[in-house]
């Protein structure tokens, strides 16, 4: 998870958790780039709105190593938000505030998609 709001953070990855899930977070753009380089995670919840370096760009760092699926999480809900994000590797988006229940919901999605032949 890559989160600069450290309550949400706490909060989805408490969730996942209980899930049966591990997560991992980092609360800036950069330090979720190393993340990812160094757990080659199943999936990725990727807020667009961080320091350092912006979801997007996040984004299409994280996809030229190998194809991970990713859930934008944020704030922005404009139309061309959520399109710029699927545009540059995002498989799903979800605004703020969410119900938690909904995410892990399209977190099982994501990763059942990954696991079936022919992902990406």
């Amino acid at each position: 998870m890559i989160e600069d709001e450290a309550s949400i953070a706490a909060a989805i990855a408490a969730r996942l958790r209980s899930e049966g899930y591990e997560v991992e977070i980092a609360g800036d753009g950069p330090g979720g780039v190393v993340l990812c380089d160094r757990f080659s995670p199943d999936l990725v919840v990727l807020d667009l709105m961080l320091p350092g370096l912006d979801g997007i760009e996040v984004c299409k760092q994280i996809q030229r190593e190998r194809p991970t699926p990713v859930l934008m999480l944020t704030a922005r809900d404009s139309e061309t938000d959520m399109l710029v994000g699927l545009a540059v590797g995002a498989d799903d988006y979800m605004t703020k505030p969410f119900s938690a229940r909904e995410l892990v919901a399209r977190v099982h999605a994501l990763l059942r998609r990954a696991e079936s032949p022919g992902y990406r």
